[in-house]
Parts: structure tokens; sequence; C-alpha cells
């Protein structure tokens, strides 16, 4: 699934969540946040000490 796919896919969910109401809508961004965060770290495409902004030192 290319990122066109994926970023369609997700604008119909949080549309269907806005239906149920203000609340539901961002609780559902909330979680599709999250869950582009850890799929991006558990893919290594993303650092978590570059978003903390330590560094290590050897």
């Amino acid at each position: 699934m290319d990122v066109t796919q994926t970023g369609v896919q997700a604008g119909l969910l949080l549309g269907l969540a806005a239906t149920f109401g203000f609340t539901a809508f961002f609780v559902t961004l909330a979680v599709g946040v999250i869950g582009l965060i850890v799929g991006r770290v558990l893919d290594g495409q993303l650092d978590l000490n570059d978003l903390i902004g330590r560094e290590r030192e050897r």
C-alpha cells in the first residue's frame, strides 16, 4: 500500500469519526498520530533520540 492510499484511508476514518462528534474526531486523530510514530520507529525511519533531544555519547 502506498502513501496516497494510506492518506485517503486515514482521511476517510477521520471523516467517519467526525460524524460521531468532536471528541471522537480528536481521539481518532491522536491514536492515529501515536500509531504513525510507533510505525516509523519500528520501521527504523524515526529515531526517538532525535525527538527527545538526547544524543548518545561513546
